[in-house]
């Protein structure tokens, strides 16, 4: 008799933990804010501006005092991460008209619906608002603007590391706490198809994986850091981060080897070792402490094709991304500024026909015919001559968005 009373406790005592954590549960989820509205408003303590407990402070670059942008001003949304995709990407400078080009080719094509994060100075903050307001949403996008934020102690170091604010990439992690997985690119990108595809790569990393990239080159004989580098690398010609996925929850969870200690860090121990031991040998900033990281634990990345981040690289010197001949070209990636000069006149016309492209016209006429005769006019160089890779997965990608239009209807 004892031990069924012992029993019938023991049963009793853990259906209302349950019940607790269910509840526990539902006051979480009733905290979740809503999806409408453009801009948040919200009280995440880890947003940038916001002062830290302790020793480890953020400070907002260019700024003179801790925490000084105050921790009520900048404003994460919080979403499940299944229910959005996030997308973040550092604007600093003259980057306002190129990084707003980025997030048309994003919107016009993607089917689930968009986060942006956008880290910017605050001198173009407003610039950013007033175009973005003016966007055709159809409450399919949201946004939040930030300002560029770096651990207080070395802020001035980070932010000069390489390009202005380059290196903001790499702290992402640690101030959106509250983002499960992340799309971070470069300003200088443009998607060919939609972000839900290259999204879809989440779920092919297995159990050791938390981010995925493509190499730097794929023909060994051009590779920078097979043949220039002073620092360990990934793989054989190493990695790109102009555009990063990541499983952003594993960032946070994982401890990293590396050649400092025997003991593994944790993303935000490692990366101002990193940068004291290597500052002298680095070139290329943020991705060579990345290449350096992944190099110690090649287990963590996955890598995708080539023709999710292409650049000049891929054609100048012959076509040597064979999946892009075969398949088209996913994602263009604009390095070198060859979006605004005469050095790459094929990159720039994709450049100019989403930038000029009106939400609401009609696609084919309005954007794919034109692009096609302004390429036609690019045969003169390498990269023109191999110009109906720049249009063959655009082409489906608008085929299919009618497609998707015509059964909504």
């Amino acid at each position: 008799m004892r031990r069924f009373a012992r029993a019938a406790l023991l049963c009793l005592g853990c259906g209302v933990c349950w019940l607790l954590y269910g509840l526990g549960q539902l006051a979480l989820s009733l905290e979740q804010e809503p999806g409408g509205g453009r801009e948040r408003q919200a009280r995440d303590p880890a947003a940038p501006g916001a002062r830290r407990q302790g020793g480890g402070g953020w400070a907002a670059a260019g700024s003179t005092g801790r925490g000084e942008a105050g921790a009520g001003r900048y404003n994460y949304m919080k979403t499940h991460p299944s229910e959005k995709m996030h997308l973040a990407v550092v604007a600093c400078g003259e980057r306002l008209e190129e990084t707003v080009t980025m997030l048309r080719s994003a919107i016009i094509f993607s089917i689930k619906p968009l986060q942006f994060h956008i880290f910017a100075e605050d001198q173009l903050h407003k610039s950013f608002k007033d175009i973005l307001d003016d966007f055709p949403y159809e409450g399919r996008v949201n946004y939040t603007l930030y300002p560029i934020t770096f651990p207080t102690e070395s802020a001035a170091e980070w932010k000069k590391l390489f390009k202005p604010c380059a290196s903001q990439r790499l702290f992402l992690p640690l101030i959106l706490k509250n983002v499960d997985s992340l799309l971070y690119v470069d300003t200088d990108i443009l998607f060919l198809r939609p972000v839900d595809d290259i999204w879809s790569f989440l779920g092919k990393f297995n159990s050791t994986q938390i981010a995925a990239m493509a190499p730097e080159h794929e023909e060994p004989r051009i590779g920078w850091y097979n043949r220039f580098a002073r620092h360990p690398y990934y793989g054989v010609t190493g990695i790109n981060s102009g555009v990063m996925l990541m499983n952003m929850t594993r960032i946070r969870r994982k401890y990293f080897k590396n050649d400092m200690t025997p003991v593994r860090l944790q993303w935000g121990e490692i990366l101002m070792p990193l940068l004291k031991k290597y500052k002298l040998n680095i070139t290329w900033g943020d991705q060579d402490l990345l290449n350096i990281m992944f190099f110690h634990n090649p287990e963590s990345l996955y890598v995708f094709p080539c023709q999710w981040n292409y650049r000049p690289d891929h054609c100048i010197y012959g076509s040597n991304c064979k999946e892009a001949e075969e398949e088209g070209i996913f994602i263009l990636h604009g390095n070198r500024g060859v979006y605004h000069d005469d050095k790459q006149p094929t990159f720039r016309a994709v450049y100019e026909a989403i930038k000029n492209y009106s939400f609401g016209d009609d696609l084919v006429h309005s954007l794919l015919q034109p692009l096609e005769l302004e390429l036609q006019k690019t045969m003169h160089t390498y990269c023109g001559r191999v110009y109906k890779m720049f249009i063959k997965q655009l082409t489906k990608s608008i085929r299919h968005l009618y497609a998707r239009r015509s059964k909504g209807r």
